[in-house]
């Protein structure tokens, strides 16, 4: 097929995306919010919702072959070419992911319809009545929307489609989790208590919190009693093929997934001798796990939770004006950021959502807490640079700037998991190479958080595909990975609580495929970087291929690096 002529400033790839986001937020009014527009409607998670969805994907691809025919190669524009590459990749792997019946299975801890149906609310602006006689409206319509879900999970087990039974027990505990929020009136009650408005409008909020959360309770109750039981004999694993569409998605990319197992091991290693030098450092003659003991009882431990949100803060107020103008260029709307305590019932690891638009709602980190009061800030710092400056905020937070400039799919809905959660990571590096983990503490907690990333990519690859063990491995040596190995190894390789690790493996479980981008998007950004060094020799300045590197959008695996090592 012959693609339509383009010229270097073209940029009508750029507003095709354009307008298959415009008609993504009329299909998902969840998009809409997210990309800070006003919006009382709820996202349809029937099967029909689905369909509506594949519809409008393919229409965008069949456009985008028009104006690209086989090829983008002969794009002369590089923002339109790399947008080309971006969209037909996001449209195709998302569709990969539909034809293989994800949504009629999709239970889970975190990145699910229920998940997303929750957090909504929190994205939403609050300081008005009018505000909030949105949120009323889109409250009143969770039943419904609830009632949608169970529809297509009724559907999948029809087709003989289940989630695995690990998974449903984990949803259902965070629904009941929900339901406790609020002293027992629910999180919907919870998040509206504290509402100054009418009578009238608090008697609007009380009756749809109400029947929101009874809907998710009723939800419950069937999951329990009625969908389990069928779903008895699901594995927790999803096997070589629903596995390879998962790569696809999160990481854009074909990995060669034998060789991301081998590589991961060799970075497991490398990082367990780094680890055993730092424990040294930290109590002399310590082994890990007597310098995590350590540092948990006498290094620095904040108490209580709102005290740990201002302290996370501060670290993040601090961090943007010592990184900005001397490593990055920010502007002033991405100055501002808010650290905020996760509502009750998320899974247990930290996580950002990105600021609207036009930035009338800030980036935010969030910190789930699970009834904890103490919180050891050696595990924390790393984490913060990850969730906020240089990491995650920085670049969406910029990215966000250059909407205009790219569209608002490479920068906003066509974001590629990997990439952001490899450059996130790489940001936690970068300020080890900084030198922001001077204290022989917080470094250890640098080393444990990159050792975590590298036991996902050991566990995730090797419970979904049964893959062996090695026999040097501290558990398992010889047999195949499944679930209870998985929490072995994390439990030895990255000391936490149980209760973290049993989430971080659910989520493993539950999400395939997704929890691999943070050290193989790493280990891409890093190659890129090299590469650029390489090419450019005593040239090279690093923050202008860092705010160069930002500049392009959102991109898979696949292209990454080479774009990278353009620059």
């Amino acid at each position: 097929m012959a693609a339509m002529p383009q010229t270097p400033h073209s940029r009508v790839i750029r507003d095709l995306a354009d307008a298959h986001v415009d008609a993504l937020t009329e299909i998902d009014p969840f998009q809409a919010t997210w990309l800070g527009l006003r919006d009382d409607r709820m996202r349809d998670l029937s099967p029909a919702g689905q369909e509506a969805m594949d519809a409008r994907l393919h229409q965008t691809l069949a456009e985008l072959d028009k104006l690209t025919g086989d090829s983008t190669d002969d794009i002369a524009d590089a923002d339109e070419r790399r947008c080309a590459q971006l969209l037909r990749d996001r449209l195709t792997s998302e569709l990969a992911v539909s034809e293989s019946g994800e949504h009629f299975r999709a239970v889970r801890n975190i990145l699910g319809p229920l998940q997303s149906l929750r957090g909504v609310f929190s994205m939403m602006p609050t300081a008005t009545e009018d505000d909030w006689g949105l949120i009323a409206r889109r409250m009143a319509k969770v039943p419904d929307a609830v009632a949608g879900y169970r529809a297509t999970l009724t559907e999948g087990a029809r087709r003989g489609m289940f989630a695995a039974p690990l998974q449903v027990n984990t949803q259902t505990d965070q629904i009941a989790a929900w339901a406790a929020a609020g002293d027992g009136r629910g999180w919907f009650a919870d998040l509206a208590s504290g509402a100054e408005v009418s009578a009238a409008l608090r008697g609007d909020l009380d009756t749809a919190a109400a029947a929101a959360i009874e809907a998710f309770t009723d939800l419950s109750t069937w999951l329990r009693t009625d969908y389990l039981p069928r779903a008895e004999g699901t594995p927790d694993g999803v096997g070589a093929e629903r596995y390879a569409v998962q790569v696809r998605w999160f990481s854009g990319a074909d990995l060669d997934l034998a060789e991301a197992y081998e590589w991961a091991w060799s970075e497991y290693r490398r990082l367990a001798a780094e680890e055993r030098e730092q424990a040294d450092r930290v109590l002399p003659g310590a082994t890990m796990a007597e310098a995590v003991d350590h540092l948990d009882a006498h290094g620095d431990v904040v108490a209580g939770v709102e005290r740990i949100r201002e302290r996370l803060q501060d670290v993040i107020d601090r961090t943007l004006v010592e990184l900005d103008g001397t490593h990055f260029d920010m502007t002033d709307q991405m100055r501002r950021v808010e650290c905020r305590i996760a509502p009750p019932g998320s899974a247990a690891a930290p996580y950002y959502t990105r600021p609207s638009r036009d930035f009338s709602r800030p980036g935010r980190t969030w910190l789930p807490v699970d009834g904890r009061t103490e919180f050891p800030m050696w595990r924390l710092l790393t984490t913060w640079y990850h969730e906020s400056v240089p990491g995650h905020h920085l670049q969406l937070g910029y990215w966000t700037t250059r909407a205009d400039k790219l569209s608002v799919f490479q920068t906003n809905i066509g974001s590629v998991s990997a990439m952001s959660e490899g450059w996130a990571l790489y940001a936690e590096r970068l300020m080890d190479e900084l030198g922001y983990f001077s204290d022989p503490g917080t470094r250890l907690g640098f080393l444990d958080a990159q050792m975590r990333r590298a036991i996902r990519v050991i566990i995730d690859i090797g419970m979904h595909l049964g893959l062996p063990i090695p026999a040097d491995s501290p558990v398992g040596a010889g047999e195949r990975w499944n679930h209870e190995l998985g929490l072995a190894m994390l439990r030895h390789g990255s000391p936490r609580d149980d209760g973290f690790v049993t989430s971080e493996v659910v989520r493993y479980l539950g999400v395939p495929a997704q929890a691999i981008g943070y050290k193989l998007g790493e280990r891409a950004w890093l190659a890129g970087r090299a590469a650029a060094q390489q090419a450019r020799g005593a040239a090279f300045d690093l923050k202008a291929w860092h705010m160069a590197a930002l500049s392009l959008g959102s991109l898979g695996l696949d292209d990454l690096t080479g774009e990278l090592a353009r620059l």
